[in-house]
């Protein structure tokens, strides 16, 4: 619908301040970026980035220079006179970006444009895009199925799931706040913990898949009522025997990440529990220990709506 490529049935889209609803896709000026690069084959880089302003009528003095700038910002000025078959991916990805950059439209629109790449390679394009981004200005609507990529990237995030909203925020808005059991297990790596439970006459949570119970104290928290607790890996902190905790598990795995150790756990109850912990915590498989924790988040258990 931003392109224009699908009609808008309901509601106005606007580009900076300009009602754009009935324009066709030529005269919305915006730029693609794919995740597959569409390169023209029998064409080097130089002509690939400059087709565009080409087909616009640009001056050739005009289109030098953007396609020679936009090479420069993007470390490709060396390959101007390659062809795409002799360019390794992560080259194409960014003849692909150039070739929108150079038009300097209202918006660039990229669809998925890293998943071809390899990890190491993903993670360079993800800072290239961003330095991108803040040197030219451009609104930047970013299409991506990796919620890594939209916690590093992104200023704000639609989040989406079946063609319907979830959420808008930035992404520490999505992951301190989420507002419902979708966006917290979505977004955050490892996924958040998630535990089953009722409210008692005492307004305290009971689990009905494990031994955690602890007090709410919220009023409006009627008995009876079924609420999910969420707890993120790393707000589940390990203590020591002697003191009291919230929950008692058993270790299963250990992972060791490099700076921390993600712990696979059980409960009595048989519920699964992921730990994030210190790299110096190093926990033999079978071993139980405690957990406490402070922070957690409540949703309704029907809705998944948050419970603020």
């Amino acid at each position: 619908m931003i392109a224009g490529l699908n009609s808008i049935t309901k509601g106005e889209l606007s580009f900076n301040k300009r009602r754009v609803n009935d324009l066709l896709p030529n005269e919305r000026d915006i730029a693609f970026v794919f995740q597959s690069y569409a390169l023209y084959p029998h064409m080097n880089v130089f002509a690939n980035m400059a087709f565009s302003l080409k087909m616009a009528r640009v001056p050739k003095q005009n289109i030098q220079r953007r396609v020679e700038d936009v090479a420069k910002i993007l470390n490709i000025s060396h390959v101007l006179n390659s062809r795409p078959a002799e360019l390794s991916g992560g080259q194409r990805q960014r003849v692909a970006l150039g070739r929108a950059l150079v038009r300097k439209p209202a918006i660039f629109l990229m669809d998925e444009p890293l998943s071809n790449l390899d990890a190491k390679l993903r993670e360079s394009m993800r800072t290239e895009i961003v330095s991108l981004h803040n040197a030219l200005g451009t609104t930047t609507v970013y299409v991506t199925h990796d919620q890594l990529e939209a916690m590093t990237m992104a200023t704000r995030i639609v989040l989406m799931n079946a063609g319907s909203i979830q959420q808008i925020g930035t992404p520490t808005e999505l992951y301190e706040k989420p507002a419902n059991l979708f966006t917290a297990r979505f977004i955050g790596t490892p996924t958040i913990n998630v535990i089953e439970g009722t409210i008692d006459d005492q307004r305290n949570f009971v689990s009905t898949a494990s031994d955690l119970r602890f007090p709410l104290n919220r009023m409006e928290l009627q008995p009876g009522r079924a609420i999910t607790v969420a707890l993120r890996p790393e707000d589940l902190v390990i203590v020591e025997e002697s003191k009291k905790t919230n929950l008692q598990v058993r270790v299963v795995s250990n992972e060791l990440l490099g700076k921390e150790r993600e712990l696979k756990a059980v409960t009595s109850a048989g519920t699964r529990l992921t730990i994030t912990t210190s790299r110096l915590q190093n926990l033999s498989i079978d071993q139980e220990i405690g957990l406490n924790f402070t922070h957690y988040h409540l949703f309704d258990a029907i809705t998944g709506t948050r419970i603020e």
